[in-house]
């Protein structure tokens, strides 16, 4: 024979109104209302297949609810913390990282006052790469892969790509190219089909 689960009796009555207020509630979490709703059935005198038919679940569900309730009460109708992988750098590092990809590449060169150009650090890159990101970050302790670079600079919209030099000019009789295609090639003209 099953052993008959019910839920227990509330403690108090304010713990009874915070349940009840939970089952019919609108603007709550649906879990929490499902919840809720599992121990009022359960305290209506409601077997737990009776309540999964009403509640469209499955008896393991509200049996798995009736006994987490009856063992830390209102506290066991939330969700438990510490769902999911945890993060493994923290968000002072993911700041690190985007600012090292909006700050100037150690291996640009600048002009100086006299003209010459030099750089910071000729060995290092002049321009940000992934790999070059990934690797500057490593030499600050932090512990990131490629790949986790790559996601942090798409989460934060950050671009770490600097555009195409021969796209832009200074010189002043600079002219884009227009959108015309050469004189070779034929455009097709619409005609009756």
């Amino acid at each position: 024979m099953p052993k008959l689960l019910s839920a227990r009796a509330p403690v108090d009555g304010a713990e009874e109104r915070q349940i009840r207020k939970l089952a019919g509630a609108r603007q709550a979490p649906a879990d929490g209302i499902r919840r809720a709703q599992i121990i009022t059935a359960s305290w209506q005198g409601l077997r737990t297949g009776a309540i999964a038919a009403r509640l469209s679940c499955h008896p393991q569900t509200v049996r798995e609810r009736i006994v987490r309730f009856n063992a830390e009460g209102v506290d066991g109708l939330a969700d438990r913390p510490g769902a999911g992988r945890k993060l493994r750098i923290t968000e002072a590092e993911r700041s690190r990282i985007v600012a090292l990809a909006k700050a100037t590449p150690p291996g640009r060169l600048t002009r100086q006052a006299d003209g010459d150009l030099d750089a910071e650090q000729e060995a290092d890159p002049s321009q940000w790469s992934l790999d070059a990101l990934t690797e500057a970050a490593q030499d600050e302790g932090i512990v990131v892969g490629r790949s986790q670079v790559r996601r942090i600079l798409l989460t934060e919209g950050v671009r770490w790509r600097k555009p195409r030099s021969w796209t832009t000019s200074s010189d002043p009789e600079f002219a884009p190219k227009g959108t015309a295609s050469s004189g070779s090639i034929r455009s097709r003209r619409p005609g009756p089909r």
